[in-house]
């Protein structure tokens, strides 16, 4: 592999890893969003998918609520599984190309549902028969671009998560989602021998960047690195998008 190409997947995953350091998530997204500028999602998911895996293992078992979230969000992590599941071949299949598009896409709802602060609720009654459909639309979403935030992250929101839950929620449903992922991109023939240095590249980077983002959130206000960091996925969702369509019709 070129060395650029190692030297740009350093920097994503230091960025990323950043990131989720400073606000507690976002290294698949911004990773795959990185990485989507030079690379099919197939080719970046291969590389996200182990540090992913090993960054929210540590998330998941990093506080009291382990129990209490398994009991509340297993519909919407078997409907995730299940989506992964039924759409495997959407990363290396005919409509492959239509996956950057669809993250551009999703990195922009993302960003905007952030920045304009919008708030869903949903009752406890209702969690389980909504929770399965949000996960099978995650699922769908997550074989096509390895990106599962949509719309399972304003789902965990709406059922009224505490802060310190939620992050540890997300620790689990990422975890379980992107393991399920992991068994299609290998099924595939995307996770190889060859995605082992870049992987492993990935992997410091992403404790590097985890490490300092760590270490200064006490020196910068969260929020507004937030919108800040929020504006800046518009902006990249907005050229990823773009550039695959050009290069559709071109």
């Amino acid at each position: 592999m070129q060395d650029s190409l190692l030297i740009l997947i350093a920097a994503a995953f230091l960025a990323a890893g950043f990131v989720k350091g400073v606000i507690g998530l976002g290294l698949p997204t911004v990773s795959m969003g990185l990485l989507a500028v030079t690379m099919s999602p197939g080719q970046a998911i291969a590389i996200v998918i182990v540090p992913a895996i090993v960054t929210n293992i540590w998330q998941t078992f990093g506080g009291p609520y382990l129990r209490d979230i398994m009991r509340r969000l297993w519909p919407l992590m078997i409907g995730t599984v299940i989506g992964i599941w039924l759409n495997a071949g959407l990363l290396t299949g005919p409509y492959a190309p239509w996956g950057t598009v669809t993250l551009g896409a999703l990195l922009v709802i993302y960003a905007v549902m952030g920045l304009s602060k919008l708030r869903f609720t949903v009752a406890r009654r209702n969690e389980k028969w909504i929770g399965s459909i949000v996960g099978l639309i995650t699922g769908v979403v997550s074989a096509a671009t390895g990106v599962q935030v949509i719309p399972s992250m304003p789902y965990m929101q709406a059922i009224g998560m505490e802060k310190d839950e939620l992050v540890q929620a997300l620790g689990v449903f990422f975890t379980i989602a992107t393991v399920a992922l992991a068994f299609n991109i290998t099924a595939s023939g995307l996770l190889t021998a060859a995605t082992a240095l870049p992987g492993a590249i990935a992997m410091a980077a992403s404790f590097a960047g985890m490490f300092i983002g760590q270490a200064v959130r006490s020196r910068m206000h969260p929020e507004e690195f937030r919108c800040w960091f929020l504006i800046a996925l518009i902006l990249l969702g907005l050229y990823i998008a773009g550039n695959a369509l050009v290069r559709i019709h071109g």
